[in-house]
């Protein structure tokens, strides 16, 4: 990895290839171009990090020989950013951003939000709703008859087939139908963007890639026939059908092909493409990321996600707790793939190069810190179950050993790496896991609290009434309350006083104000604390908590639930969970 160039941008920044992928045509020519393979247009200013998903994707196009360029946060009503690279030799490539833009833009009551975290100076004011539409129509608005326009990214993927919109509290069509876009790869996508790359290169017809969606006059009888577009308006148990259908057909080994009418055309989505083994993961981290804000962005300010990113260690994909509110499981998969441990302590030996680094990764983690490092072997073999979850609101899989052996001998090399003072984990981490873990848990945990938690360790219980647990698909709070005394415990040992914070979620599918008041006296009695910040509930596309919310059913039994809809009677619950004291007829008392 390249070190930082903070000190030649004063001076005059001066382009390399080893540096950033160019955006600017005088990036471009610095390098002998006249034309890119392939444009990449993001709602994120050009971070060149591998924590953003678009970088990931050009470094791996450069690595294969492809001549790619970056265009971030294009303006909208003009043409001088979306034509200031020309137009591609082979395709665009359209992401949304790092966030979904409408979860990056409005909070879960709708506000609009004045900060954006991938936006240099961190004011909101770059990213347009529904991004992935706005620049899809962008470039053709400006390129007639222009080459391929692919789309990707997560608000793209979760968005692939007919979906629940909260924002337009309406069902939306497929993505690629309102985009005007041609093929859209959905997922993490990395082996179909491979693939999908050199068919458009060679001319070939890429309708059979796994892990992209296209659109189709006909359907393909054998796949999957997902109830159609008019259907789910219609029926909102079709709609339940069909998203049961979406959920249960992501994994690469178990998984058909869908196929569903909208408006008299079909979307095709073929079976997901394969995951990327050890190997593969650690040949992407060893990209040449220069880790750095782009120079034609920097000048607008700083963004605030390097401050976390820039010096963290992303140790592997997927996550198989399946909580109903998160979309991580549909678009990363549920089978955990790490990168080794060998591979992991060379990037933490490479921050070294940079100037600003003091010592301090910000974060040793994935989706769920603790699934480093073991998988259930059933499901590497045969895929995931469709009949069961690797974990419920009541239980954990038989089939999973929880092992935190091979991540405590992790966090104890990195300690041992030359110029690493703290190593923290800051990704999430459950808690029900280290409980079952009977071997290493307490082994864990007690690394944990010694080395590598922040004066705080923030988890996510949610919540703590049993049938919104059960909604959410999170453990019951017994599993809180072992986790708690053991933690209480160690950081006595230790000789340390380091809280616990709870991440806890109001108006849930399934919760009224009855169950935030247990949920307030419960972490006032058995938690013996007061939380100060909870958050309302976001019905997000690719998740059944949104499903849930729309329908006002619970999808396993179809029976009808209470969903708060009442935007001001959802901060009252909030409320409720966050007053100093107890709440009572909407005040403090």
């Amino acid at each position: 990895m390249k070190q930082s160039n903070s000190k030649n941008k004063k001076d005059g920044y001066k382009f390399t290839e080893k540096d950033f992928l160019p955006t600017t045509k005088a990036e471009m020519q610095a390098l002998g171009w006249k034309q890119c393979d392939v444009i990449l247009v993001s709602g994120d200013a050009y971070i060149d990090s591998p924590f953003i998903g678009v970088s990931m994707v050009g470094r791996m196009l450069q690595r294969m020989g492809y001549k790619v360029g970056m265009i971030g946060q294009p303006d909208i009503e003009k043409d001088i950013d979306i034509k200031r690279l020309g137009e591609p030799r082979l395709y665009w490539g359209v992401s949304g951003g790092s966030v979904d833009s409408m979860v990056s833009n409005y909070t879960a009551t709708k506000k609009f939000r004045n900060s954006d975290d991938y936006t240099p100076g961190g004011v909101n004011n770059k990213r347009p709703d529904r991004a992935v539409l706005v620049y899809s129509n962008l470039i053709r608005r400006y390129f007639k008859n222009t080459v391929p326009i692919v789309l990707g990214g997560i608000e793209a993927s979760l968005r692939r087939v007919t979906h629940y919109d909260y924002w337009s509290n309406k069902l939306r069509k497929p993505i690629l139908f309102d985009s005007k876009a041609d093929v859209l790869i959905y997922g993490m996508g990395e082996m179909a963007l491979e693939q999908l790359t050199k068919a458009i290169e060679e001319k070939r017809d890429y309708k059979d890639i796994r892990g992209v969606c296209y659109i189709s006059k006909e359907p393909k009888k054998e796949f999957i026939q997902l109830p159609s577009h008019k259907e789910c308006l219609d029926n909102k148990e079709r709609y339940i059908d069909l998203f049961d259908d979406f959920y249960d057909n992501n994994d690469p080994i178990t998984a058909k092909g869908l196929s569903q009418e909208v408006d008299g055309r079909y979307l095709i989505q073929n079976p997901p493409c394969d995951y990327l083994n050890e190997s593969e993961m650690d040949a992407n981290s060893k990209l040449p990321f220069t880790r750095e804000l782009h120079p034609y962005y920097a000048k607008d300010g700083k963004v605030k996600c390097l401050e976390t990113i820039k010096f963290s260690i992303m140790t592997h994909h997927g996550c198989w707790g399946e909580c109903n509110f998160c979309a991580i499981g549909v678009h990363q998969g549920r089978t955990i793939r790490t990168r080794s441990e060998d591979n992991i302590i060379e990037e933490a030996k490479e921050f070294n190069r940079y100037r600003d680094y003091k010592g301090i990764i910000s974060d040793v983690g994935g989706p769920t810190a603790n699934m480093y490092g073991y998988e259930c072997d059933k499901k590497l073999k045969l895929g995931t179950c469709d009949y069961k979850r690797c974990v419920d609101a009541d239980r954990l899989c038989k089939t999973i050993e929880v092992d935190h052996s091979r991540n405590i001998n992790l966090l104890r090399r990195i300690r041992e790496v030359e110029g690493v003072r703290k190593a923290f984990v800051a990704s999430g981490v459950r808690y029900d896991l280290i409980n079952a873990d009977k071997k290493h848990g307490y082994s864990y945990l007690k690394e944990m609290v010694k080395h590598h938690i922040s004066g705080q360790m923030k988890v996510a219980p949610e919540h703590t009434q049993q049938h919104v647990l059960d909604l959410m698909g999170k453990p019951g709070k017994q599993e809180l309350v072992e986790f708690k005394k053991l933690y209480d415990r160690l950081n006595k040992e230790e000789g340390k006083k380091q809280f616990l914070t709870y991440y806890l979620i109001a108006a849930h599918p399934g919760c009224d104000e009855k169950d935030m008041h247990e949920l307030k006296r419960f972490t006032t009695e058995e938690l013996k604390m007061n939380p100060e910040q909870a958050q309302v509930f976001t019905p997000t596309p690719g998740t059944y908590s949104a499903v849930m919310y729309y329908t006002e059913m619970d999808p396993k039994t179809r029976k009808k639930i209470f969903v708060e809809k009442d935007t001001l009677k959802k901060e009252k619950q909030k409320r409720i969970v966050v007053a100093k004291e107890s709440f009572k007829s909407g005040f403090a008392t």
